[in-house]
């Protein structure tokens, strides 16, 4: 069994308050959860509005592919969402 997790630190410009993170965030682990069948939740940084802090995680029999989903999923982030910057990532596999 291996078990990738990634972190994902983010800009958000457009957020002015809460509500807009939230409604940001929502969306965005939504289609992250349906598309990469990863587990995804923010995990820090919640009482800032234009900052967070995503957490993903996933498991399979092949670090490979573990790998291989989470940088998908980050690489997706950056290309397809204008309204989030992906300032830092890191992925650890167990």
């Amino acid at each position: 069994m291996v078990v990738g997790m990634c972190t994902v630190d983010l800009h958000l410009p457009g957020a002015q308050s809460l509500k807009d993170k939230r409604s940001v965030m929502k969306s965005l682990i939504a289609h992250l959860r349906q598309s990469f069948n990863v587990a995804a939740a923010e995990i820090d940084h919640q009482d800032f509005p234009q900052s967070a802090r995503l957490g993903l995680a996933t498991i399979s029999n092949d670090a490979g592919h573990t790998h291989a989903t989470l940088e998908s999923a980050v690489r997706w982030i950056e290309a397809s969402r204008p309204d989030v910057m992906v300032v830092d990532w890191e992925i650890a596999i167990l």
